[in-house]
């Protein structure tokens, strides 16, 4: 089993940082925030976020497909297709039992819950559309990815919080790797960018509330943090067997070697203050690999720029790694959307590990005394050896997974 490797053979996002990949890329590398003043939120004590720039699913996909879905899952068949495209798949030429979906999300189906709660207060109950329900399932996008498709594999949406893309990437993974599947299009999906979350985060105190300057808002393990901005997006990868990906000449992107998950058992919202879980889930990805701690060259943090959270990555990470390699953290430049965060950040990895250069971690000016860690800030660095790199979730509940991958350019570990 530990011999069969796993291959990322093809990407696809939409974010805040724009519609594919590459501008997600471009827009990384610059290193500047996303986060703008949201009409959406308007009137509410936090309205700043992170949402997706001119998603436009009917010229995507077609006005009849599109006006059939909710936005998160209109913007998740538009990245798996770009996955698609990228992994040079022929849905005409697979077996489609052997091709699986499996797409994680901490809620989807937002703006037409949204919409029906409005109907149902106004009293206008009959007026509530049929879809308004199937389109608020959690395996909703999954469906929707499944059917444009027509994949007919395994089918399922992890729902593990804001661990949930990482989630289903590590589950997919083990699929591919057990031999059940051929073909895995996996990841996550949400739109946090709503009336409903926003109020919800605010009143936790989960949220920045510089509203005045929201570009400067979110702060991963800076000294003034005080929150997360809202964010929207998805991000797919697809997975196959590194042998089945050579058969039929893929370019491979990078390798998924190691999975872990492991759960606080601490408390509903707040993390372990030593990010026990995180530290055990870290732990388990890189016995899955069979790398030691010294084998990581790189870290794709959580870093959601909360004071606790921030608090808690640190000192696994400086529990884990006698010294921690490089780290950033992109929810400072495209938001934290939620379920979708995880995958997003492990299309980020896998870029990362192929262009050799890391980008940097926005609105990052002065690192907290009391976190010892090496954040890339200011601009994107390309250290003399990345050839790994773990990337970290953490969610409510202490959910924790992380994902290890290897360039597929490169060697086992040093």
């Amino acid at each position: 089993m530990a011999s069969v490797e796993v291959a990322v053979t093809g990407l696809g996002l939409v974010t805040a940082g724009g519609i594919g990949v590459e501008a997600t890329w471009r827009t990384l590398c610059a290193g500047v925030s996303t986060a703008r003043r949201d009409p959406v939120l308007a009137g509410l004590a936090v309205d700043v976020s992170c949402s997706v720039p001119d998603f436009d699913g009917d010229a995507l996909l077609g006005r009849r497909l599109s006006r059939r879905m909710d936005r998160t899952a209109r913007m998740t068949v538009a990245a798996a297709r770009e996955a698609l495209t990228d992994a040079a798949l022929d849905p005409g030429a697979w077996d489609p039992t052997r091709v699986g979906v499996i797409i994680g999300s901490g809620g989807p189906g937002m703006e037409s819950l949204t919409e029906a709660i409005a109907r149902l207060t106004a009293d206008r109950a009959t007026t509530i559309s049929p879809a308004a329900l199937p389109r608020s399932l959690p395996n909703n996008p999954a469906t929707e990815v499944a059917l444009d498709l027509g994949a007919q594999g395994t089918n399922f949406a992890p729902a593990a919080g804001c661990a949930s893309g990482a989630t289903a990437l590590g589950v997919a993974r083990d699929l591919v790797r057990a031999g059940t599947l051929d073909v895995v299009f996996a990841g996550g999906a949400d739109t946090m960018c709503n009336r409903i979350t926003a109020a919800s985060f605010a009143q936790l105190g989960a949220l920045s509330t510089r509203s005045d300057d929201p570009e400067q808002a979110c702060r991963p393990f800076d000294a003034d943090r005080d929150g997360f901005v809202l964010g929207e997006g998805i991000g797919v990868l697809v997975l196959e067997r590194l042998e089945h990906a050579r058969a039929r000449r893929a370019r491979v992107r990078a390798l998924l070697s190691g999975y872990g998950s492991a759960n606080d058992a601490h408390h509903v919202t707040a993390p372990h203050p030593d990010g026990r879980g995180a530290r055990l889930a870290t732990r388990a990805a890189l016995a899955d690999a069979d790398w030691g701690p010294g084998d990581v060259d790189h870290v794709n943090a959580h870093g959601t720029g909360t004071v606790l959270n921030d608090a808690a990555e640190a000192r696994f990470l400086a529990a884990t790694f006698d010294r921690c390699p490089p780290v950033t953290a992109v929810k400072s430049v495209l938001g934290h959307s939620g379920g979708a965060g995880g995958a997003i950040e492990a299309a980020v990895t896998v870029l990362t590990l192929e262009h050799g250069s890391i980008p940097p971690t926005a609105n990052h000016h002065r690192t907290d005394p009391d976190i010892d860690l090496d954040v890339v800030a200011k601009a994107p660095r390309r250290p003399t050896r990345l050839n790994t790199a773990i990337s970290t979730s953490v969610a409510f509940g202490g959910q924790n997974a992380v994902l290890a991958f290897r360039a597929a350019t490169s060697g086992a570990p040093a």
